[in-house]
Order: structure tokens, then C-alpha cells, then sequence
């Protein structure tokens, strides 16, 4: 199992457009084969850090995932709303950052 944690910084102005943009990306990515989760939460602490918690059976899943047209959509439409991303990939006790 492949676990992904998805750090945004959104830009306080983006923020409305950010979270009702990424509504359509979740919908879309649950249909996508491989996929067990992928849940999209505000921070507590701060409401302009959205965290998206992602698990798919395999990492050949999550690389169709990457190239799937609605994700090429969400980049596009997410890319001005946001100041930074941070995501983690976990599996098999490894973590891979970027």
C-alpha cells in the first residue's frame, strides 16, 4: 500500500477557488483504479494549509494517477492559487519528500 500526504500553502485570495477547484479533483480520483482514499482537509492551526491524505494499492496506480487529465486540469487551475506544496510517499517504511 502506498500512502501520500500533500501539504498546500494556499494563497489567502486563491483560498475559496482552491478548496471548490479540488472538490472536482477528489470526486474524479476516487473513480481511479487503485484507489482506496483521498480526502482533502484545512488545517486546524491554519485555514489557508490544505492537506490532502492519499492511499492506493500500488504505485503503478499512483503514477497513472499523476498522469490522469483531470490531475492535468487540477495543476493548471490549482498552480496560481497556491505558494507551496510539500508532498511525502510512503511505502514500505520508506519516505520519499519533495
Amino acid at each position: 500500500m502506498i500512502y501520500v500526504i500533500a501539504t498546500t500553502h494556499m494563497k489567502p485570495e486563491g483560498r475559496e477557488a482552491f478548496l471548490a477547484g479540488h472538490k472536482e479533483c477528489i470526486a474524479e480520483t476516487l473513480k481511479e483504479k487503485g484507489c482506496l482514499s483521498y480526502e482533502g482537509h484545512i488545517s486546524i492551526h491554519d485555514p489557508n494549509v490544505y492537506v490532502v491524505v492519499e492511499r492506493w494499492e500500488a504505485r503503478d496506480d499512483l503514477n497513472s494517477h499523476a498522469r490522469a487529465p483531470h490531475m492535468k486540469k487540477w495543476r493548471e487551475i490549482s498552480t496560481p492559487l497556491k505558494v507551496s506544496t510539500v508532498i511525502e510517499i510512503i511505502s514500505d517504511g520508506k519516505v520519499e519528500k519533495f
